[in-house]
Formats: C-alpha cells, structure tokens, sequence
C-alpha cells in the first residue's frame, strides 16, 4: 500500500460525529447554521463546503455585473438587517454574508474544501455516515451525523448547462459559460454574443456593453422583465427620519412581500393587465419605434416562469443607445466566425457566451444509500419540498421561484430546529416522513406543475426530483404567503412522521 493510501484510509477510520451536518455554506446553510445556534443550542454541528468559502451562488458566478435579481429586504435574512441598495452586487452580498458568520461565530463550525463522495444511513445505530475528500490535501475524511441537513443548492456548480450545438467546434473564437467565467477574458472592443435571455444575460450585458464593441442579445423566444429604480423610497425616508436599521428591515420587508403578493396573485387572476403593464415599461425605456412585440413578449403568462428585475432599466438603456441589440431567432448552427439561424442570417462574433441555464443535479452527485440500498430520490414523494418519504433524518432546502430564496431558507430553518426539538422532548433519535393510510391512493404528479412554472433547467431535470402529491402537505407550493402560516403550524405527530 502506497504512503498516500495509507495515510488516506488512516484518516478515514476517524470518524468525527455531530449531532447534525449542514452540506454547504451558501446562503441555505449559513442560514441553517445560525438557526441552530439559537433554537437548538447545545447540538453538535459542522458545515461541509466543497469550495474554498463561504457564499455558494454568489461565490461560483463571477461574470461581469454579478447581482441579485432579487430585492435584499427579503433576500437577506430576517434576523440581519439589509441597509444598502435593494439590488446587491455578488461582492455586497458575501460581505453580508460573512458580517453573519462573524457576529454569530459560525467561522468555527465550517470546514471548507469538504467534498462529500457518499452518504450512508443505518437504520441500526440512527446514524448518517459521510464520506468525503478535502479537495486540499486529497485526504479522505469521514463524519458521522444523527441528521443531515442539505443546503447546497440545487445545480451543479462546477459547470453550467450548454446545449450541444452542430458546429461548435469549427468556431474560431472563444465560447464561453457565465458560470465558468475566465477571469482574463479580453472582451474590450469585441464583438460578443450573448445567447440567452434570463437573468444572467440581463445582467451581463449592461455591465460589458460599454467596453464591446457591440454585444447581442441571441434569443429563441422572450423573456418578462420588471423595472424599476435600484432604491426603496420608504427605506430612504425612515433613514431620514433616523429609524432604527432592525426596525427599518422588518417594515420594508412587509412592505415588498405585500406588494409581491398583490402582484403574483395578479398574475394568475389578471395576466392580460398584468401583461401590458411590463411592456408599456419596456416601451417607455426603448422608446416607440422599437419592435418590442417581437423582442419582449413572451408566449407565456407573467410568473410562469422566473421575472428578473432590470434595476433602473440597464438593459434597456444598453439597447436604446446601440451599444447592444437583441436578434430572436433560433440557432442552426456554429460556424467558424460565429453563428448560422434558422432565418438564414449570419451573425458573427469574436466571443459566444452560453447564458443557458443551470445544469440540474439532485443532491450535490452524492451518492445516497439507505440500509445499503441506494436512494432513488425519484421514487420518493416530498413532504412541503423538504422532506421525503422513506428518507430518514434528512432535510432539504429548495427556496422559492416566485419570491427570495432565503425566505424558505428561514422557513425551513424554523422547522427544522423545532423538529430537532421534538425528537429530543420524545427520546426518538429517527424520523421518517411516510404516507399516511389516508395518502395512500393519493395521485403523484411531477415536483411541479409545468403550467404553473416552467424554466428551462426544471423541465431537463424533472425525472430526477421527487414526486409531489394533491395535498399541500406533498407539495413544494411556491407560495411564501401560505407557507409562512402553514409550517409553523405542522402538526409533528400527525402520523406523517414515523419516529424510532
């Protein structure tokens, strides 16, 4: 045996046991980390992070212009006040993110460079046994942990989703994914395509506009954009009028979620008004000779799938002074100076970026068994989109599409503690959500309902998620404004959840 294994399978027989191990260190298990300091204190508890820091999403992407598409009021967390502009670079947001681990000593808890390579649950001893490897020093490692808590997301961060396109191979210049963004990429005086039209592009684009020298906007079909400045003008008056930070954050927190609400349920009850509002704002930004019906009118209603927010109209501004276009079309193919469409035009370009969506994994590729069986998560049925049947001390967060992910990440925090708690007051140390007699002949249905929302890495992705049933309590709803009331009301010992 060769000194590295040796070494490698001596670290593998220590086993550190926590009373519960947090998979990742974006925005969920930060989160989840600072939930259970103060709802459960005295439990044992390590975050594992396969990156070399903290801040997930806002750490992998590192395009130009990185920047939430949500507000920070509710994007924040509830328990740390957002004092800047609603809209947040990646780098305003890790700094938030660290303040959170330092004022609440979470530093401790983190170990990163922690890549979990498989997870084993054992019914004898109640335990989850993880086998890792710190991506450092290549030692293996192993934790043991009487509950799993998985916060890692839901696609792969170490490449984004690229169609394979006929051709890509022959094109001369540089193809490139948001994701995987080189940092001495050279894009001054080029001319770039952007192939996209979601969030990403939005954002992109306005931040390389000015150095190109002309960046596109490649579309197959539309996308909902919102508008509006990059400023709360009640969080302005009541700094002016010397409010305190926390008391600031919790009313325009109410505030946005409100009006969130107001205008998600318009959505569904009034698309057509809905509709022309969002594009008389494109409009009065492009001006009237511009053909928005071709290039910002979707096929499909508001909120069917994820509206991104264009902060003082950024793009817009990009297009309307001829820094950037937009050409909706569909590709061919690649040729050697750049794209071919199906119109039959030509479009050429020194650099193609591929802002094509995420690519969807299940569970961060770890490799779960269950009494040496192996997890098929597909067979399973989710008890509120973070729990599952026959999938013992485990918990998932999977935020919100039509609202900020962290306000389920707080959600599911909440539940997750009391959870804890419960199977402490009872002496259990496993607990199974499992269907009920009652359940039984329930109708199981895809994770989500592609009329109700439909983007892109979901619809690739959904043979992998697990099923949902006809009843709230088997469904991932998307709906904070139901949620928030109906979590911390669950009855823990409705017979959904089978303890030992």
């Amino acid at each position: 045996m060769t000194e590295t294994a040796t070494r490698a399978k001596s670290a593998a027989q220590e086993t550190e046991h926590f009373d519960v191990v947090i998979v990742g260190a974006g925005i969920s298990g930060v989160g989840g980390a600072y939930h259970l300091t103060k709802q459960c204190p005295g439990m044992t508890f390590v975050v594992l992070e396969t990156q070399a820091s903290f801040g997930g999403t806002w750490l992998t992407h590192r395009y130009p212009g990185i920047r939430s598409d949500s507000d920070l009021y509710t994007f924040g967390y509830r328990f740390k006040p957002w004092t800047s502009a609603p809209i947040a670079t990646a780098a305003e947001i890790l700094r938030y993110m660290g303040e959170v681990i330092d004022e609440n000593d979470l530093g401790p808890h983190i170990r990163y460079q922690h890549k979990i390579i498989s997870a084993s649950w054992s019914s004898d001893k109640k335990l989850w046994t993880l086998e890792a490897t710190r991506t450092d020093t290549g030692e293996a490692v192993r934790f043991a942990a009487n509950f799993l808590w998985m916060g890692q997301g839901y696609y792969r961060h170490s490449q984004g989703y690229t169609p394979a396109w006929e051709g890509m191979e022959t094109f001369k210049g540089q193809i490139v994914h948001p994701q995987t963004w080189p940092e001495d990429l050279d894009y001054a005086g080029k001319t770039v395509v952007v192939i996209g039209s979601g969030a990403t592009a939005a954002t992109l684009i306005p931040a390389i506009a000015a150095e190109c020298g002309h960046v596109t906007m490649l579309q197959r079909s539309p996308t909902w954009f919102r508008t509006g400045r990059n400023a709360i003008a009640i969080a302005d008056e009541l700094r002016e009028l010397g409010i305190d930070e926390a008391w600031i954050h919790e009313i325009v927190r109410k505030k946005i979620l409100h009006d969130q609400s107001v205008f998600t349920s318009r959505s569904f009850t009034e698309p057509e008004v809905v509709k022309q509002e969002l594009l008389a704002a494109v409009q009065a930004y492009l001006g009237p000779d511009y053909d928005v019906a071709t290039h910002f009118t979707p096929s499909y209603r508001p909120w069917r799938q994820r509206i991104a927010f264009i902060p003082d109209g950024d793009l817009f501004a990009g297009i309307r002074a001829g820094k950037a276009s937009v050409v909706t079309d569909e590709i061919e193919r690649f040729t050697d100076t750049g794209l071919l469409l199906r119109s039959g035009r030509q479009l050429d370009a020194d650099i193609i970026v591929t802002a094509t969506g995420f690519d969807l994994n299940v569970l961060g590729d770890i490799e779960f068994t269950i009494d040496g069986k192996p997890l098929v998560f597909s067979d399973t049925v989710t008890y509120r989109g973070m729990m599952f049947t026959g999938v013992p001390n485990m918990a998932w967060v999977f935020g919100y599409f039509r609202a900020s992910w962290t306000l389920r990440a707080d959600l599911v925090g909440d539940f997750v503690c009391r959870l804890l708690n419960h199977m402490k007051d009872i002496g259990a140390r496993q607990v199974t959500p499992t269907l009920r007699q009652e359940d039984k002949d329930m109708v199981l249905l895809p994770w989500i309902d592609p009329e109700n929302f439909n983007p892109g890495y979901l619809m690739r992705g959904m043979h992998l998620l697990p099923k949902r049933g006809d009843k709230p309590e088997w469904q991932h709803t998307q709906d904070y404004w139901t949620e928030k009331d109906q979590f911390p009301a669950a009855d823990l010992d409705d017979g959904i959840f089978v303890y030992a």
